[in-house]
């Protein structure tokens, strides 16, 4: 089981961004490979730090990663954090560390020596539509993904501006002294190589069009919106860089009868007159097929019947919600004469006077209950 994000910094749930941040830079200072040459530990807890703060330093990823967990980001290749490595770490975190190590905040490498940037290529992202059927049981979905794959045939030469460091390095003499500053190479755009030879239908980056077939796996529980991370499968990199990652985004379907409200699903069941003072049994829908429930004689409108562990599983693996039968008597609006003589005889019967008994609650303390 992945290690809280909160604990892994040291930090409360209710942390501002000041101190997420405060205790991201302490951890990421004590563990910094500079720091710690060839200590495989440290290293660990330095990529782990890092994709805590890469999540909570977020706002929309913290929200997602408050309600649901570590569930937020899985499917198919899983949350990037545990496929970043340190240069993925240095160039989207560089701020963090000032000038402590490396100058500008760059990676100086394992025990202070250079190191060529690794380029990532860009993320695709594709909308999946899920029925309610498969949010409930969760499905693993074949997706087709136009991709830039690196083009047959394409070689690479070291860029000759940077010497293949990706970065072009400049000394400037100021009334402090000597002052060192690090740039993106231009000339290849900190790849740290450049095209030797392409094929005619590669592009100027060596790359070219590909459709895939991917396969991502996603959990029940999911909700409309999420968005999941397949890695490595958005567009390659130019040279020796590593893949962007594709973006599965949830968009739940409407269903015809359950409506989903969090993990819990309400259902609208309309009894005739006779059947609600008689009692019957009716089939009703749910994520797993149909049920036959039993409704009592004298069933009043309103009453809700709870049918537990027929919803929604829980994203965090806390169980199902209900399924919430709303009953609702249907008056017919037109009668025969013979119809309306029998009501008429009846409408003084006592049996058909209202006589609410204290287990009947009002409308107001169902929709309480309904929400606590």
């Amino acid at each position: 089981m992945k290690e809280d994000y909160y604990d892994i910094l040291g930090v409360s749930k209710g942390a501002s961004d000041s101190e997420i941040k405060k205790a991201y830079r302490k951890m990421a200072l004590k563990y910094h490979p500079d720091k710690n040459p060839d200590d495989k530990e440290a290293e660990e807890k330095f990529k782990k730090a890092a994709e805590a703060y890469e999540v909570l330093s977020n706002p929309d990823k913290k929200a997602r990663y408050d309600q649901f967990g570590h569930q937020a980001f899985e499917g198919g290749g899983g949350f990037g954090g545990g496929g970043m490595n340190m240069d993925d770490i240095f160039s989207q975190f560089g701020d963090i560390f000032g000038g402590a190590f490396g100058g500008g905040g760059g990676f100086s490498g394992f025990g202070g020596g250079g190191r060529q940037r690794v380029v990532k290529g860009s993320n695709l992202r594709i909308r999946v539509k899920l029925s309610l059927e498969e949010v409930a049981n969760g499905v693993e979905k074949k997706i087709k993904v136009k991709r830039k794959i690196q083009a047959p045939g394409t070689t690479y030469k070291t860029c000759t501006t940077c010497n293949g460091a990706g970065q072009v390095t400049r000394v400037t003499n100021t009334i402090l002294g000597r002052m060192q500053t690090a740039s993106t190479c231009q000339t290849c755009g900190g790849a740290g190589q450049i095209i030797d030879k392409k094929p005619a239908d590669a592009d100027v980056h060596g790359l070219k069009l590909s459709e895939e077939t991917v396969s991502v796996k996603i959990p029940a529980g999911v909700v409309d919106g999420m968005q999941l991370k397949v890695t490595g499968k958005g567009n390659d990199a130019p040279g020796n860089g590593i893949a962007g990652d594709l973006l599965v985004v949830i968009a739940e379907e409407e269903h015809p009868t359950l409506k989903r409200e969090g993990d819990n699903l309400h259902y609208d069941m309309y009894v005739s007159l006779p059947d609600a003072v008689l009692g019957t049994s009716k089939e009703i829908d749910t994520v797993t097929g149909k049920v036959r429930i039993k409704i009592e004689e004298g069933v009043q409108s309103g009453k809700i019947l709870r049918l537990r562990g027929k919803g929604i599983p829980s994203i965090n693996g806390y169980g199902k919600g209900d399924l919430l039968v709303h009953v609702n008597v249907w008056t017919p609006k037109t009668l025969s004469k013979k119809q309306k003589e029998f009501f008429e005889n009846m409408r003084d019967d006592e049996h058909f006077e209202p006589k609410p008994e204290s287990s009947d609650k009002s409308f107001f303390e169902k929709v309480k209950d309904m929400f606590s």
